[in-house]
């Protein structure tokens, strides 16, 4: 009987989250980190980008492995997460020195989102 009381005070006491709209919150970065990640970032990121993957719930962005790449990598990433905060955001290293990969990944419609948003990012 406590085990039963225990477990319901703790599903009642557990914080809940609402889930964020699909929108980029451009305000969530500065005027001037703003121009860095939608200007320069995104545009080099692009020219960059080597393929697509497409997973069931997201897609996978490759990249060469230089240092400068995964620089730009995790700089972008960090700002998308605050304009961003529904995607779930993985950069990975292949081992023996292979791709650089950027996965942008979420709950259901998050794939739909990124196809819409990162339309440049994507073939014709």
């Amino acid at each position: 009987m406590k085990v039963v009381v225990l477990c319901l005070t703790l599903l009642i006491a557990a914080p809940s989250f609402a889930d964020s709209p699909f929108a980029c919150n451009r305000a969530a970065l500065s005027a001037q980190a703003r121009k860095r990640h939608f200007d320069e970032l995104s545009p080099a990121l692009r020219a960059r980008k080597k393929s697509i993957r497409e997973l069931h719930d997201g897609f996978e962005f490759e990249f060469p492995s230089d240092t400068v790449t995964f620089q730009l990598v995790s700089e972008w990433a960090d700002g998308e997460r605050l304009c961003c905060p529904f995607f779930d955001i993985d950069v990975h290293f292949e081992r023996e020195g292979g791709s650089l990969s950027l996965r942008l990944t979420g709950r259901e419609g998050v794939k739909q989102f990124i196809r819409a948003d990162f339309a440049s990012w994507f073939p014709g």
